[in-house]
């Protein structure tokens, strides 16, 4: 499924040459975009399943919780399979199967369907449309401005989930919850014919260089004869045994520990316990969504121009400061706005450099695979807030414990980013494997 043959002669490649790179990334920008939306999307039908069906929460929460862990759990398998049968197979794959899902769902009446449309299959679906796109993307298509991109497509992911929230719950509360799941699939149909048009597997299929890149320096070819499994839990063998890997895990884990799943899961909780009502707290977090769109994007700027340690260090650090103080302020309109708008511009600010220093660390071809496993921890991390955050209000019947704990986490998480060695070990680690 090569372009060349169809597509090198258009006019658009042709005028645009290796800037065509930033094509690419305006079409992946928006799959990534919906693709969040997707994930967004069973927070606002916990309750209008339940009136509908009578299914009870920890029926509807078993299937959330079923989609994010396959969400996490697929993607280093989804990177490796980008390298073995091609990026554009892949994602259009997907889209195909979050289309599906979700449309299929608005014809379910059993649990079971609810548990397999929207834990299994859009788990998977939107685990392959995540950050081990963006960085398979970032890593292909540029050498120069690879951060800036890193920071666009990853602005997109979050941006989308926190975004999309207020639009879909207005849908899900207009008495129809199947206008929400109608919407996610059409949008996903959207996407099919422009990544079928525009998104090629890498350059050299258009007969271009990665955009900065050096004709005498080409990309480096894929291994041959390397099967998926093989490619996934063998790249996972060999960076487990670089203390760098599990430095990096370690603070992507504290990243998902204090975003997604501490804030984006118990957020509008911890607003009730102060009388704010739940539009009003969605709108903290679709504030959050815009600047983290700001954020993330100035986070690859930095990264490519600075020590990218340091810039975990310093957003590990005001993340965990920012989240001891939140619980001891006044709840008011301009606290919580203050708090938006930095943590916003904090909320995966990490994605740049993380994946700035799995490229140092484990080569271009492997640090998608790498890295898929390092937003594995990510989920983890995510996965283990949520379920905390809940036992610890039950327990106290507040939320204190739960955000001072996180705030700390962060603080480590600071301290570890400093730890990590930015020497390529790839090869000496193939090597030794062989």
């Amino acid at each position: 499924m090569r372009f060349s043959a169809r597509f090198a002669s258009t006019t658009l490649f042709s005028r645009l040459g290796q800037r065509y790179a930033f094509v690419v990334v305006a079409v992946i920008f928006l799959c990534l975009l919906f693709s969040a939306g997707l994930r967004a999307t069973p927070s606002v039908l916990l309750d209008p399943l339940e009136q509908s069906f009578g299914w009870s929460r920890a029926t509807t929460s078993l299937a959330a919780a079923i989609g994010i862990f396959f969400y996490g759990m697929a993607g280093p398998f989804a990177a490796a399979a980008m390298d073995h049968f091609g990026l554009r197979r892949v994602l259009l794959t997907a889209l195909a199967v979050m289309a599906a899902s979700s449309a299929a769902s608005a014809y379910m009446t059993q649990a079971w369907h609810l548990i397999a449309l929207w834990g299994f299959f859009s788990g998977i679906g939107s685990g392959a449309v995540a950050a081990v796109l963006a960085a398979t993307v970032a890593n292909r298509w540029f050498v120069r401005h690879r951060g800036l991109a890193m920071g666009i497509l990853t602005a997109s992911t979050a941006t989308g989930n926190l975004v999309f929230l207020p639009v879909l719950a207005s849908l899900a509360s207009s008495g129809d919850w199947r206008r929400v799941v109608w919407v996610v699939a059409a949008a996903m149909v959207f996407m099919v014919p422009l990544v079928w048009r525009l998104v090629p597997d890498q350059p050299a299929d258009m007969g271009l260089l990665p955009y900065g890149g050096d004709p005498a320096r080409p990309p480096v070819a894929a291994a041959p004869g390397v099967g998926l499994l093989a490619a996934t839990f063998g790249t996972l063998g060999r960076a487990s045994r670089v203390p760098a890997f599990w430095f990096l895990f370690a603070t992507f884990w504290v990243c998902g520990f204090t975003t997604n799943g501490l804030v984006g899961t118990h957020m509008i909780a911890l607003c009730g316990d102060h009388g704010i009502l739940p539009v009003q707290a969605a709108g903290l977090l679709a504030l959050m969504g815009v600047f983290d769109l700001v954020g993330t994007t100035a986070s690859g700027w930095l990264t490519d121009r600075y020590d990218p340690r340091k810039l975990l260090f310093v957003y590990y650090g005001l993340r965990g400061l920012s989240l001891i103080v939140l619980p001891y302020t006044d709840f008011s309109f301009y606290s919580l706005a203050i708090f938006a708008v930095f943590y916003g511009l904090d909320w995966i600010a990490t994605v740049p450099p993380t994946l700035r220093l799995a490229t140092d660390v484990f080569g271009e071809r492997e640090a998608p695979v790498v890295f898929g496993w390092i937003v594995a921890g990510h989920q983890l991390g995510a996965a283990t807030a949520a379920w905390m955050g809940g036992v610890v209000r039950d327990v106290t019947g507040s939320y204190l414990t739960a955000f001072v704990v996180s705030g700390v986490t962060g603080l480590v998480a600071a301290l570890i980013a400093l730890l990590i060695s930015r020497q390529r070990v790839g090869a000496s680690c193939r090597a030794a494997a062989a």
